[in-house]
């Protein structure tokens, strides 16, 4: 089965996309990024895709060891930081190149007024016993940054106050005065700090999100919040199915996704004094849990390829959660692909979803066509770039084949160059599925998935014909291909024909 599409480009040909797959990523907690091979895994997607930008839970949770109190001779408890891990996590962050998205949370359990906590780790999300104590600890923190860093840069990593307040887990009993309260008084003590930070909420998440958004703009025009952004998440999958470690789930669709997110930017508008206010997707993905196997799968990759051409028409940024599978919010995994979150799987081995980020960072210029399933540029240097998906959310067997029409110097040749993610070319999964699904990979093991986990490359000659020049691309079900289209002209050495050579054209 086979659905054939054509589209053509004109010389003066626009359409409407703004690429910011590179503004942020998310992370797992802070204090993971500790370990070997979360560096490992962190380097790999900077050398490759270069994000500007990197957020994660825990900044103030117990592993990071910043908040501390000791007691002084005649009983009194003072409070004091240590901020010895956390030079260690910035230090890590900028050497690759990144800046902080600074989340504020968890609480520390001295300072917190409950006990209920959230994942393995046991992150604390009750409100601060004393506010006064949660605002000096949040100065002291930033002006410590500021003093290793430079009060200059520092000021441009934006500020996010907690995560998923919205949800019950994740804030006690979901209480929105309480967290209106959390966010004015934090707002306030880092605006003291420095007028200059950007400071942003309510980070929710599904549930009563638009009620949860409404409000709490009503909230700062009351309070007279000087809000610099808002955020929010996004998550694609409908309910999951637990079956021994993991969570099955189905994709949602899109197009509701991308209605709902259209709801936000509607709200936001609705008040003069916050229309056209940015608005940051703190967290994206298909499924919304860490054992997903969904996430590990050329159909994620598809997906995430739609959902990248169509993100920034709405939004300032959108930051996909995670870079790597070095997370543990359910516990340590058990095996390589385990339907983490990241583009990378355990043993540094990058899954499809990983090249996806990968083409659209390579896709600069000016957008001269956005389709359901393609996007292509037009570069400076006189390149056409694109990208072409066949998502689907249940398994059809459908093939796509997308022919495109291109202005052209009529007689001139061009090179086609394609780079193809796809269930046959490029589906690490696969290989360690064949293999047997082990737990722990071998050397042996760990080379086969990796010669498995890259793009095929291709090209070909095409000439114009008249003004213009076609390609057709063919992808299989879930697949994905990059491609850049040149105009080009052999050099050749005195003596050289490459059909000789390659003995075509032979009587």
């Amino acid at each position: 089965m086979r659905k054939n599409k054509y589209y053509r480009i004109e010389k003066e040909s626009r359409a409407m996309f703004h690429n910011q797959v590179d503004y942020c990523v998310g992370t797992g907690r802070m204090g993971l990024a500790l370990q070997q091979e979360y560096q490992e895994q962190l380097r790999l997607v900077q050398s490759k895709i270069g994000f500007r930008h990197i957020r994660g839970h825990g900044l103030f949770s117990d592993d990071m060891a910043i908040y501390q109190e000791y007691e002084e001779a005649d009983g009194t408890k003072r409070a004091e930081y240590n901020f010895t891990y956390l030079d260690l996590v910035m230090d890590s962050y900028r050497k690759c190149g990144l800046k902080p998205f600074l989340e504020l949370g968890f609480m520390p359990d001295k300072m917190a007024s409950g006990d209920q906590t959230v994942f393995y780790w046991k992150g604390n999300t009750t409100p601060p016993a004393s506010y006064a104590a949660w605002c000096d600890m949040t100065a002291a923190t930033l002006r410590h940054l500021m003093e290793r860093y430079g009060e200059d840069e520092v000021v441009t990593w934006p500020v996010e106050v907690w995560n998923e307040p919205n949800l019950p887990g994740f804030w006690k009993d979901a209480d929105m005065d309480e967290y209106f309260r959390l966010f004015e008084e934090t707002f306030r003590a880092v605006k003291k700090v420095d007028a200059r930070f950007r400071v942003g909420g309510p980070a929710v998440c599904g549930v009563q999100d638009a009620l949860w958004i409404r409000r709490f703009l009503e909230f700062c025009r009351e309070r007279k919040i000087a809000l610099d952004f808002v955020t929010r998440h996004h998550y694609t999958t409908e309910l999951p199915e637990d079956v021994g470690h993991y969570g099955y789930a189905a994709l949602s669709d899109a197009e509701q996704g991308f209605e709902n997110l259209q709801s936000s930017r509607d709200i936001i508008d609705s008040f003069p004094e916050y229309r056209g206010m940015e608005i940051h997707i703190t967290e994206f993905n298909t499924s919304y849990i860490p054992n997903c196997p969904l996430h590990d799968t050329n159909q994620n990759a598809a997906y995430i390829a739609h959902q990248l051409s169509r993100l920034g028409d709405m939004n300032e940024s959108y930051s996909y959660w995670t870079f790597g599978d070095i997370f543990e919010e359910r516990g340590v995994p058990f095996t390589p692909f385990h339907g983490g979150f990241g583009l990378v799987a355990n043993g540094g081995i990058p899954k499809p979803s990983f090249w996806v980020f990968k083409f659209y960072k390579d896709l600069t210029g000016t957008c001269v066509l956005k389709e359901e399933d393609l996007v292509v540029t037009e570069g400076s240097d006189g390149i056409y770039r694109g990208i072409a998906w066949n998502t689907s959310r249940k398994r059809t067997g459908r093939e796509l084949e997308i022919t495109t029409s291109f202005p052209a110097t009529g007689g001139q040749d061009y090179v086609l160059v394609t780079k193809t993610v796809d269930e046959e070319t490029c589906n690490p999964l696969r290989m360690w599925h064949d293999l047997g699904e082990p737990s722990s990979l071998d050397q042996r093991q760990k080379d086969l998935i990796l010669a498995c986990a890259k793009p095929f490359v291709s090209s070909r000659r095409v000439e114009a014909a008249g003004e213009a020049v076609q390609i057709s691309l063919l992808l299989k079900e879930h697949g994905v291909i990059y491609f850049e289209l040149q105009p080009v002209k052999t050099a050749g050495d005195r003596g050289y024909d490459y059909n000789r050579v390659m003995q075509y054209d032979q009587d």
